[in-house]
């Protein structure tokens, strides 16, 4: 089976977040089950230059002129967009004034125009049995394939986000090469403005997104960002599949970016000397090392941790926190750092190599979301011995054993859930974590249960095949 996936980002080309990990694990994963998977990516600068065995292909589009280079890289079967629109310094997103591209709905509607075509009329004899578009970058995909006609395979689209639902004017349908009937509300239009993500999840013949219990959230208002309703009515094609981690990539004993590779939680002390080197920071003796790896949105509740630190420093615990994002939670943390020396450690950007070595060196990962479709972070935590205090919201309560009594007496606990959007029960799971951390034979067996849950993508790989299948019954 043949399968195209159009996505904006992918790893370990580009990223900058967990939609750029799926994307680029999944192709990987589902090879053992027959399904080959071809990615469709723009050529963000300097990814041409990193495929081999290329072929191109120039095409005529309503955008302009573009080069379709097909060929491999990272392992990954690979078809990256050549265009002006994306041949810019700065991010997939952003310029480097972190303000979003003025003509993102060009950048991404020619992805889905590209996806599209790429599907219909296929590339030298290769036509895919279905298309998998990821997220509001892609979300014209099924669109523009409604209007191909019948004959046009059939997509899913993967919500890997909701709050992102990629809006515009409608003086952009024009720019768009859709037509005028497709601005209604049972298209594209939404609140008056032209929305990708609407568009994808009116026109895909089905709908996943990132964790079963995302997939209930999403069907009502304080999670549907507005888009409840529509997804009520196609409740039937919505499924959620939880994502997992590259196994590979993610391996504590495996893993380059280590002080010491290690099997056991008990082995971990030599990146945690690491980190507090690197920090400044060392903990009370006996109290753990948290730490933060994230942006610094409103979303990932890291307001709430500033508010919920004096819990945690009382307990003698002390903070590492990496990450970047809105300038007053950045200003935040830097002064946290200032105020509390030697306690919290706090680096302001993003570093994959320092994420790793995070993860690795910290006794527990603080993840204290307001909502989360699923989170890749508390992956990594239970496969690096790393125990995830997480809020009790998407993917984290369905991946999450939270360490209440009764699971710490089963030996079932894996971590420390808290409600989300609330400073006190995350204050009080800071405490809780502290508690168990002081009792060495209770902490070695939560940890030691958190690295043997399992992660990887096998499960959910065969759920996606599945699904695939069903958009393309009877193809091999």
């Amino acid at each position: 089976m043949q399968i195209l996936s159009v996505v904006s980002e992918c790893a370990p080309l580009v990223k900058t977040g967990g939609l750029a990990d799926v994307a680029g694990a999944l192709p990987g994963a589902l090879a053992p089950l027959g399904v080959r998977m071809r990615t469709l990516l723009p050529a963000y600068p300097g990814l041409a230059e990193r495929l081999a065995n290329v072929r191109a292909h120039d095409w005529a589009t309503p955008f302009g002129e573009v080069r379709l280079l097909e060929g491999e890289a990272e392992g990954l079967d690979l078809i990256l967009a050549q265009s002006p629109l994306y041949a810019r310094a700065g991010g997939p997103y952003t310029g480097p004034d972190r303000r979003d591209w003025p003509d993102n709905h060009l950048r991404f509607g020619l992805l889905s125009w590209l996806g599209a075509g790429v599907a219909t009329w296929g590339l030298e004899g290769w036509r895919p049995d279905a298309v998998h578009a990821h997220d509001w970058q892609a979300g014209l995909v099924p669109t523009y394939l409604r209007l191909a006609g019948p004959e046009s395979p059939r997509a899913v689209i993967t919500i890997h986000n909701v709050a992102f639902q990629g809006m515009f004017g409608a003086e952009a349908l024009g720019a768009l090469a859709l037509p005028q009937a497709m601005f209604t509300h049972e298209h594209v239009e939404f609140h008056g403005r032209v929305s990708f993500l609407k568009a994808g999840l009116a026109h895909a013949e089905r709908i996943t997104t990132v964790s079963p219990t995302y997939a209930r959230e999403l069907l009502t208002p304080p999670f549907g960002w507005g888009l409840d309703g529509l997804l009520r009515h196609r409740a039937s094609d919505l499924e959620g599949i939880l994502n997992g981690i590259d196994t590979e990539v993610w391996d504590p004993a495996r893993d380059r970016e280590l002080v010491a590779n290690y099997d056991r939680p008990r082995l971990k002390a030599p990146n945690r000397a690491a980190v507090c080197a690197r920090f400044g920071i060392e903990p009370a003796p006996g109290a753990p090392l948290f730490c933060v790896v994230s942006r610094m949105t409103r979303q990932k509740g890291l307001d709430l941790l500033l508010e919920a630190l004096p819990a945690l420093l009382e307990e003698g615990a002390a903070l590492a926190v990496i990450g970047s994002g809105d300038e007053d939670l950045e200003r935040g943390f830097l002064a946290a750092a200032a105020d509390h020396p030697g306690r919290v450690g706090v680096e302001i950007g993003y570093d994959e190599p320092a994420s790793h070595l995070l993860q690795a060196g910290a006794d527990a990962i603080l993840i204290p979301s307001r909502f989360e479709p699923c989170g890749l972070t508390q992956l990594i935590g239970l496969r690096y011995g790393t125990a995830p205090v997480a809020a009790r919201t998407g993917g984290l309560a369905d991946t999450i054993v939270d360490a209440n009594a009764a699971a710490l007496r089963a030996g079932a606990a894996t971590g420390f859930l808290h409600a989300p959007d609330d400073v006190a029960d995350l204050a009080h799971a800071i405490r809780r974590t502290c508690l168990v951390h002081r009792d060495a034979k209770a902490w070695s067996k939560l940890t030691r249960k958190a690295m043997a849950h399992p992660v990887g993508w096998e499960v959910s790989a065969r759920a996606y095949a599945a699904l695939y299948r069903r958009l393309a019954p009877g193809a091999a």
